[in-house]
Formats: C-alpha cells, structure tokens, sequence
C-alpha cells in the first residue's frame, strides 16, 4: 500500500491536521478501526468554505468544501497513526451538507471527498456512505464529513 507515493503523484499536500474546537478528540481507535470526529473545511484557523449550498455557494463550492474535509481527515489519519500508508480501508463516510431548505443534491457535495479518498487510497478509498442536507454546521462550515478507517497499525 503506497498511499503516501500516491498522494505524492497527485501533489496533494495535505494541510496540518485540525486541532478539536470543543470538549472532544479528533480521533479513537479501537482494534483497527480508526473513528474521526467530524471535520470541517478548515485549514490553518480560516474557513475555506463557509455558508449554505443553493445560498452562499453552489454545487461546485460545495464539492470543493468536501474535498477539503476529505484532505483534513487524511491529515487526521496520518497524525493517528503515522502514515496513510497504514490505511487498509476507509470503511465509512458520513456527510452533511450545509444546505437550503429542499435540497436534493447532498449525494453530488460529498462526492467531493469521495472522489479524495479513492484518488489517494484506490479500491480501499471505496467506502460506504450517509449523504444528507442540513441546517447548519458548526462555524458555518459549508461541510462536515466523519469517517471511519480500518488500519493496519
């Protein structure tokens, strides 16, 4: 598994990962599954993507948000435990789509980060999946993903 070569033949630099705003930890693992907390698209203290879908941004806006949630999980994923490389699967991602009431797109948002993680970790980036519009996230953020990993370390 050489998911760090392949993120490396993408020149995708992952940014630092998030520290926890709030009363939690960025990550548990259990066995080999790795459980993220949700992650917003946040890089280095400033919101990249922030506002409602059909609003503040459109779908484009949108799937970008969740590309970043998707690099700030893998940044998560490195810290934990040392390298992506020890990624055997992402197994779940859950997403939430800041959106307007009625929308019906959340499936084309998350793709954002579902597209990341089979870019960099191939068939074990396929992953089963939760998209829903909601009414808020935290700090506005456009996007929220939580995943869970199974890893060898």
């Amino acid at each position: 598994m050489n998911h760090e070569s392949r993120l490396a033949s993408l020149d995708v630099t992952l940014p630092d990962a998030p520290k926890p705003a709030g009363n939690y930890v960025p990550w548990v693992k259990s066995g080999n599954l790795l459980y993220l907390a949700g992650t917003i698209c946040m890089v280095d203290g400033n919101m990249l993507y922030q506002g409602k879908v059909g609003e503040a941004q459109d779908l484009e806006g949108g799937y970008a948000a969740a590309r970043v949630c998707a690099m700030n999980s893998a940044a998560i994923i490195r810290e934990a435990v040392g390298s992506l490389d020890y990624v055997r699967r992402i197994v779940l991602v859950q997403g939430f789509v800041n959106a307007v009431p009625g929308f019906t797109k959340s499936p084309q948002v998350i793709n954002g980060a579902s597209d990341f993680f089979a870019e960099v970790f191939g068939d074990a980036g396929k992953h089963a999946r939760t998209a829903v519009a909601v009414s808020g996230l935290p700090l506005d953020s456009t996007v929220e993903i939580q995943v869970i990993v199974e890893v060898d370390a």
